[in-house]
């Protein structure tokens, strides 16, 4: 069974910084490209940023470019998302998602991950 477990979600002030972390179990987390997503209450869920299976290659959400970083431990089964600079429009749940690295679609589409985390709450205040 796969398992996506986010955490390190909270409250923080405007131009803190959060870390989060996936820890994922039952997949060959080596051979997955993993992604961080964002959805605020009433909107899409929208993609954040998204790092390949090796971890050679990254790709970001224009308005994070600079602010955020993604990174994955695969020793440890794990993806992270530090968010520096936070801003109140970051405020949303994040999930964390994984789709196979032979699977096709781009790294952008919700729909091209196959499984999902059940997400945590970052909330700035100003």
């Amino acid at each position: 069974q796969v398992q996506l477990v986010e955490s390190g979600g909270g409250l923080v002030q405007a131009g803190d910084s959060l870390r989060l972390s996936c820890a994922t179990s039952g997949l060959t987390f080596s051979n997955y490209v993993m992604g961080w997503f964002r959805q605020a209450p009433g909107k899409e869920r929208d993609f954040v940023a998204a790092i390949t299976s090796s971890g050679d290659m990254t790709y970001y959400l224009d308005s994070v470019k600079g602010r955020f970083t993604i990174s994955r431990d695969n020793a440890k089964n794990t993806v992270y998302l530090q968010m520096n600079s936070l801003k109140p429009e970051d405020t949303a749940v994040y999930y964390c998602a994984a789709r196979s690295r032979f699977s096709s679609g781009n790294y952008y589409s919700p729909r091209a991950y196959a499984y999902w985390g059940q997400g945590t709450q970052v909330t700035v205040s100003s």
